[in-house]
């Protein structure tokens, strides 16, 4: 891998471990754990790869093949903030981490990515794979719950991004041919085997050519849009409510938002009929891969993607073209955008029998519409796979 070649150069020797996190998509699940709703999920071989080993004197020295400059600091004095570079995931992991664990060893490392930035959860990767690295070198055991809960408390408290544990849990629990049926709300969970009378998939990632932040985006947004929602909806109920950043839309029946929906402002009822619609959706198509009928969970998940664009109101609009395509093509079960829906990709489960005209005949139709992203605009297929290695 060219990360272990890369630590050579770097420090003259070979790295003593090489941690692998996977990428993570999910069909049927968006804008929905944030809420504590119900995702389903894979996770993909391809993921974030860092050969590393220890440094003695508690320094943290990363690299990154996808960033030029490399990030530094000592485990005893990490940044109380963020430093808005791509390393605010790595601080954020080691701050977590501290929390419960003593740190007495650092660690230098070289980091890559195994497909362009945007949409499959790379965040996520970087920092689980990035703490196996940490906790190796510390001797410390994680279980796979204190995994997922760290990576969340490290993006959501340290690099400030309002995510739920969809993206973690999926990287942490996935295992190959199967399906994270996953409640947010309890983490209790289901790994579904895929049918044997299931007909065959391969899932294709179709990459924009756009990178993107969750940061910076609009996804901070939309989540205090959907939660103001849901604050309006007790309070017109008449049930307890409390602080603004305790309102989840799981805790309001949907009863509750069919009656009161109309009472609210246009964009804040947009996101509530997503989250609730998704909700069902979810539940809906694991039933259906639990049948084997892969056709009814893709249809679930382009009406997923179609939510996404019109009621959560989400997608660059290189992303909505892709959408747009993929429904208009043969071979193609379903998909949606991947991710958080603000510029990166979309993902698809596709029939492996149309493999290659299913590449040519979206890659034609994407590049006509956008012919400026010749060269950047990439597609990838993959298999499922099983979630955190070391």
């Amino acid at each position: 891998m060219l990360c272990e070649t890369r630590f050579n150069e770097i420090y003259g020797r070979d790295p003593e471990g090489v941690a692998f996190c996977p990428y993570r998509i999910c069909p049927i699940g968006a804008h929905s754990d944030h809420n504590l709703g119900k995702i389903t999920g894979f996770a993909i071989d391809k993921g974030i790869h860092i050969a590393f080993a220890p440094k003695q004197n508690g320094v943290v020295e990363m690299a990154s093949l996808q960033f030029p400059k490399r990030a530094q600091w000592h485990i005893d004095s990490v940044p109380s903030r963020k430093q808005d570079d791509w390393a605010d995931y790595l601080r954020g992991a080691t701050w977590a981490l501290e929390k419960n664990h003593k740190l007495r060893v650092g660690v230098c490392g070289v980091i890559e990515g195994s497909l362009p930035i945007g949409g499959l959860s790379s965040s996520a990767a970087v920092i689980i794979s990035f703490l196996e690295a940490l906790c190796r070198v510390n001797e410390i055991r994680l279980s796979q719950q204190e995994i997922i809960d760290t990576a969340f408390d490290a993006e959501l408290n340290y690099v400030g991004v309002n995510v739920g544990k969809l993206d973690q849990s999926c990287e942490v629990l996935s295992r190959k041919d199967h399906l994270l049926y996953l409640d947010t709300k309890d983490g209790s969970y289901e790994l579904i085997p895929a049918s044997p009378k299931m007909k065959p998939y391969r899932i294709a990632i179709f990459f924009s050519g756009l990178e993107h932040s969750l940061a910076g985006s609009k996804y901070n947004m939309r989540v205090d849009e959907l939660r103001s929602g849901v604050y309006a909806l007790q309070a017109f109920a008449g049930m307890e409510y409390g602080k603004f950043g305790e309102a989840m839309a799981r805790n309001v029946p949907r009863s509750v938002y069919e009656q009161y929906k109309d009472r609210l402002p246009a964009p804040w009822a947009r996101r509530c009929e997503h989250w609730y619609t998704e909700f069902e959706r979810v539940e809906q198509g694991a039933e259906a891969w639990r049948r084997g009928d892969i056709e009814t969970y893709g249809r679930l998940s382009f009406e997923s993607g179609w939510s996404s664009i019109h009621n959560w109101e989400s997608g660059a609009p290189e992303q909505i073209r892709l959408y747009e395509i993929m429904t208009q093509t043969d071979g193609i079960y379903g998909g949606r955008f991947s991710g958080a829906g603000f510029k990166g990709c979309c993902m698809a489960l596709i029939d492996p029998a149309y493999e290659e005209s299913i590449r040519r005949e979206v890659t034609a139709a994407y590049l006509k519409s956008f012919p400026e992203m010749t060269g950047k605009y990439e597609v990838y297929i993959c298999e499922s796979a099983d979630g955190l290695s070391l």
